[in-house]
């Protein structure tokens, strides 16, 4: 293994511990896709480095199974995570403005790729094969 390959297996492995974190914490909402487009800025795990590859933003519901794409609240789908076209379901809270500012803890970020839903850390190994 080189450097390089090294150095991705150290950064992806610390991303995933900081993630599970994420998770126990639960409510995915702006600030934590922030904080996970930054854990994920130099690799495949962000919308701007995987569109070319086929991978849609999306979301899963770990309680159900579900995964949706990410839509705008008109239902236009997104080209980035974006809270507001999210089913009603999995809608933890709302601002006055109505738009979605918490979801249910059991819902994660990821990507769709030929109907099978990625984790951000899924994505990244994933297109890096």
């Amino acid at each position: 293994m080189n450097d390089h390959d090294e150095r991705l297996q150290q950064q992806v492995a610390g991303q995933e511990r900081q993630e599970r974190e994420r998770r126990m914490r639960g409510v995915l909402n702006d600030m934590t896709l922030r904080h996970e487009n930054r854990l994920y800025a130099n690799t495949s795990g962000v919308s701007r480095n995987n569109a070319g590859l086929g991978f849609r933003p999306g979301y899963l519901n770990r309680r159900s199974g579900e995964c949706v794409l990410s839509r705008f609240s008109d239902g236009t789908p997104a080209p980035i995570h974006v809270l507001d076209g999210l089913p009603e379901s999995w809608v933890r809270a709302r601002d006055n403005a109505g738009h979605v500012v918490a979801v249910v803890a059991e819902v994660v970020s990821g990507f769709v790729h030929e109907d099978r839903f990625y984790t951000r850390e899924e994505a990244a190994r994933a297109a890096n094969h």
